[in-house]
């Protein structure tokens, strides 16, 4: 039983072994005895890193209400937990089914035998992988920033503690738990995150392998002076047409999976995300001496708009290629063939017309649209906040 969880993605790779390593995504063929401790390290590991984080983030936000730049320096962050929260309970939840669809994408892509289909996979791996690097980037940064802007005995983080934290060694504990807690959430946040960015790239990777399949239908048929095929070339086309319709079945059935596993909590994080912009905006806004706090704030900024653009970037490139595949069954001698393959052609294109989508809670779809509105609201709401502030 392996450390590393193998993938053909890297970017999957990195995050399931992520989330096995603290307790989120048992290893297979755990006996009995085992899943029980599994599951006992996982409440540890979830209590270590959220769950104290939520109780005393909760019961500092009720000290501290009415103090409008006190209540968005600790809100900020208890919704990031709670969002992470959900997505953490989402995945252990639906488990199985999130292991299906990683199994499934994971067979369909290293199957792949020509150059072209090989290099539209290493393309997924290598795009998927620069966004997970890029969002981790700008995390560590952050986290760094955090860690380190911190006054003398103040801890980096706003929470309320059933204990002095000003006094030794309470002071250097808790310090200690809270930055060894933020990076490890913090990288656990990035794992979920570009793990669904992931799978979505993978049904898109899947979308062109077969865009590519339709493309290249009679490449290695010849077509006689007569300028149509034999009835022996017609078969073997529609047997390839046959295999291209069950590839984009199966593609369009990974596409329901990841909308019914990841479609509510999409919504929630993009709805909380507008308001960890916001505020995170108005706490920047609100720094003025501490210089490392307000770098670090101005990365989280990005960091939160990063990690709703992965989504929206995603879903927005299924859409596109779901769009283009009846282009690709048009780009081959069609017109070579009898009536009977012409026809079995003309549904497959009429079918590509209904593109693929993926929704956050069906309310909006994951496209480039979608993340311009999030944005367009988020300056909004920051827009209130001021007034608000203001008339103080």
């Amino acid at each position: 039983m392996g450390v590393f969880v193998k993938n053909v993605n890297r970017s999957v790779s990195l995050s399931l072994t992520a989330l096995k390593l603290v307790g989120f995504w048992p290893p297979q063929g755990l006996g009995r005895n085992e899943k029980i401790v599994y599951s006992f390290y996982a409440v540890l590991s979830f209590m270590f890193l959220l769950g104290t984080y939520l109780i005393i983030q909760v019961v500092d936000l009720f000290l501290i209400w009415g103090d409008l730049p006190l209540m968005t320096g600790t809100a900020f962050l208890l919704f990031t937990n709670l969002a992470q929260a959900a997505k953490i309970l989402n995945i252990v939840l639906r488990r199985k089914v999130v292991s299906s669809i990683v199994d499934e994408a994971n067979e369909a892509l290293m199957t792949v035998s020509s150059d072209e289909a090989r290099d539209i996979v290493k393309s997924c791996d290598r795009e998927t992988f620069t966004q997970q690097v890029l969002y981790f980037g700008l995390t560590v940064i952050t986290t760094i920033g955090w860690a380190t802007s911190a006054e003398s005995n103040q801890l980096p983080l706003r929470a309320w503690y059933p204990y002095d934290t000003s006094k030794t060694p309470a002071y250097q504990l808790t310090y200690v738990h809270q930055v060894i807690a933020l990076f490890i959430a913090a990288y656990l946040n990035v794992a979920k995150d570009t793990l669904v960015s992931t799978l979505v790239a993978q049904c898109t990777c899947r979308l062109r392998l077969l865009g590519l399949a339709l493309t290249t239908l009679g490449n290695d048929l010849t077509v006689p002076d007569e300028l149509m095929f034999t009835p022996a070339q017609e078969e073997m086309i529609t047997s390839r047409l046959r295999g291209c319709v069950v590839q984009h079945q199966a593609a369009l059935e990974a596409v329901l999976q990841l909308q019914t596993c990841f479609s509510i909590p999409t919504f929630a994080q993009f709805t909380v995300s507008l308001i960890i912009i916001c505020v995170t905006a108005f706490q920047l806004v609100s720094q003025t001496g501490n210089v490392v706090r307000l770098l670090s704030m101005g990365t989280y900024l990005l960091n939160m708009c990063f990690q709703v653009f992965i989504y929206c970037y995603q879903g927005n490139q299924l859409s596109e290629e779901s769009s283009e595949l009846g282009v690709s069954a048009y780009q081959w001698p069609w017109y070579a063939c009898g009536a009977r393959a012409r026809r079995s052609l003309l549904v497959v294109m009429v079918r590509t017309r209904r593109a693929a989508r993926l929704t956050a809670g069906g309310f909006t779809a994951l496209s480039l649209a979608s993340f311009m509105a999030i944005i367009k609201a988020s300056y909004s709401l920051f827009t209130l906040l001021q007034q608000v502030e203001e008339k103080k």
